[in-house]
């Protein structure tokens, strides 16, 4: 069965992003609200194998007038759908969708408590260049970039 993507322009399908991030990322967690401005600067896709929501991506585009056009992918998968290949077609369709708009170099931010995220970034090529906490919070985001190809 292949995943069926969706941008997530109704309430139902941007419930949806919003429940799939807020499992990956809970110190970030977001309302639909958050959700639907992000939707309107980034590119948010929600991920199904058939009917069951299994995952979703965000690309950030890259910043108008920079040095080096840099979009940050974002692949996520729940916990209980990982070890699939999915995460890898995630990636890559965000990947491909960061390129067509012009990306240069490729970022990727994960939150330090996701083991599976960080061994993931890795594998697909990616290299740890900046640790931090927000201010006001106590967890650890890690910023990578890729150094290889994919």
């Amino acid at each position: 069965m292949q995943l069926r993507y969706e941008v997530p322009s109704t309430e139902a399908a941007l419930a949806d992003w919003r429940h799939v991030h807020n499992v990956i990322v809970p110190p970030a967690a977001l309302s639909l609200d958050e959700v639907r401005e992000r939707a309107g600067r980034n590119r948010l896709e929600v991920a199904y194998l058939g009917d069951v929501l299994v995952g979703c991506t965000t690309v950030r585009p890259p910043a108008p007038g920079a040095e080096v056009p840099t979009a940050t992918v974002i692949a996520r998968v729940l916990p209980e759908h990982r070890r699939r290949g999915l995460g890898a077609e995630l990636y890559a369709r965000g990947l491909t969708q960061a390129r067509e708009l012009g990306a240069e170099a490729v970022e990727t931010v994960v939150l330090a408590a996701n083991e599976d995220g960080l061994r993931f970034a890795e594998k697909h090529g990616f290299a740890e260049y900046d640790r931090y906490v927000l201010p006001g919070d106590d967890a650890l985001w890690i910023d990578l970039r890729l150094t290889g190809k994919s």
